[in-house]
């Protein structure tokens, strides 16, 4: 038997000897120890640890580690590259730590109202209706058991772009049935309708509301100036009528105006009230619509914010309880900065939504817009001069408070890689 394994052994002996002798509080946080912790260059993560315990560092270079009270160790990122940190009782080692230093990495931080243009993959099935044909009234497509949800993607091997496409197809295949391939979560099926003839236009039709696009408005949250990737909302955008998340094939975004804004109250959300021309100025593409936001690249310039430039961004390991400010815009196009309190921060290991819990605390934003907002969403949270994440939702019940997600999933989503040791233009 090995050295190193005699040690361990003897190690896990000890702790085992802690619980019996009452000392259990010290075991759970040993337990809490991560085995693996990332770093951005030049910041700082406490790790909570057992006060009995002490710690040696590997490869200094990377990392330096020192304790900061008898509960928790403060790592600092030295310079890019991997290190480890070794726990130790009694002088035996019983536990690791790896720590991974990254690159500093910037993006702009964002705050400008939005107009928010998307276009459906195929046409979106909304609703039933009947049509009046020869025999009497029927919906072809709720009888072939189509869906509310459903996407149409095809009939008959041909492409569904928009709603008008559906009609030319019909009115070519007359009154003989089709093959039409739907979508159902995430999976594609194929099932057999009969379309009818209107008695009243002479025209065939299958008897479903459909919808092939979707408008409304938002924040920006973050610009990379490199690859010209932008985020914005933090949330997923869903059909107004059957709630389902919209499956993009397109889309744009536009500069938005805010014109009033309608003040929230418990029990009711606010919500801004914005004017932006569809076939204005497109400032963006949108590639794609997911849980943490609208993401795709930037066209145009932007406004400006209370940022000259970029600021570094946090992992959710670095965000405290505590004081921070939001940028968002509540009147015309001009970005503003509002204080907030972050009440409550998840560090997380994966992507996850809702984060953050924050606390409207500014009182101009507050009497303006009673708290958080529909159309808010999207804005930048920033804390000791980090982007940390974007406001998501807000708390029915208590509109001065809500929900965000942390920056780093945003990225993320948006196809940006910040654990790669340089920026890279995509």
């Amino acid at each position: 038997m090995s050295k190193e394994v005699i040690k361990r052994i003897i190690g896990s002996t000890l702790l085992a000897l802690l619980i019996l002798i009452g000392t259990s509080q010290d075991f759970i946080r040993y337990m809490k120890i991560p085995t693996s912790v990332v770093v951005f260059k030049g910041d700082h993560v406490d790790i909570p640890t057992n006060q009995l315990l002490d710690s040696t560092v590997k490869d200094s270079e990377s990392v330096a580690a020192f304790q900061t009270n008898d509960k928790s160790l403060n790592i600092t990122g030295e310079s890019v590259g991997q290190s480890e940190v070794v726990f130790n009782l009694a002088g035996i080692p019983v536990k690791k730590t790896s720590v991974r230093v990254l690159k500093e990495f910037r993006v702009v931080p964002g705050g400008q109202s939005i107009g928010v243009q998307l276009n459906t993959l195929g046409v979106l099935v909304v609703g039933y209706h009947k049509i009046k044909g020869a025999a009497g009234e029927r919906s072809p497509g709720e009888e072939a058991g189509i869906l509310i949800g459903d996407i149409i993607s095809e009939i008959n091997g041909t492409t569904v772009t928009n709603m008008n496409s559906i009609s030319d197809i019909l009115q070519k295949v007359n009154s003989e049935s089709v093959d039409v391939k739907i979508i159902r979560d995430k999976k594609e099926q194929i099932v057999k309708l009969k379309p009818e003839k209107d008695v009243d236009d002479q025209t065939y039709k299958i008897g479903l509301y459909i919808r092939d696009s979707a408008a409304g408005i938002g924040t920006l949250t973050f610009l990379d100036p490199v690859s010209m990737k932008y985020g914005a909302l933090g949330h997923v955008i869903s059909d107004a009528d059957t709630k389902t998340p919209i499956v993009v094939r397109d889309g744009t975004i536009y500069r938005s105006t805010i014109t009033s804004i309608d003040k929230g109250e418990n029990g009711t959300p606010g919500e801004k009230l914005a004017h932006f021309a569809s076939d204005g100025e497109e400032i963006g593409t949108i590639v794609s619509n997911t849980p943490f936001g609208i993401f795709g690249k930037m066209t145009a310039s932007l406004e400006s914010n209370h940022y000259d430039g970029s600021l570094p961004i946090a992992l959710s390991s670095e965000v405290k309880k505590g004081p921070a400010e939001i940028l968002t815009v509540i009147d015309g196009k001009k970005v503003e900065k509002f204080s907030v309190e972050v009440v409550s921060s998840v560090s997380q290991k994966f992507p996850a939504t809702k984060g953050l819990i924050i606390k409207i605390t500014d009182p101009r934003l507050l009497d303006k817009t009673g708290g958080i907002v529909q159309g808010m969403s999207g804005s930048p949270i920033i804390q000791n001069g980090k982007l940390i994440g974007a406001v998501t939702h807000v708390f029915v019940n208590d509109p001065t408070s809500g929900y965000g997600v942390h920056i780093e999933w945003m990225l993320q989503e948006a196809g940006i890689n910040i654990y790669e040791s340089d920026q890279k233009a995509g």
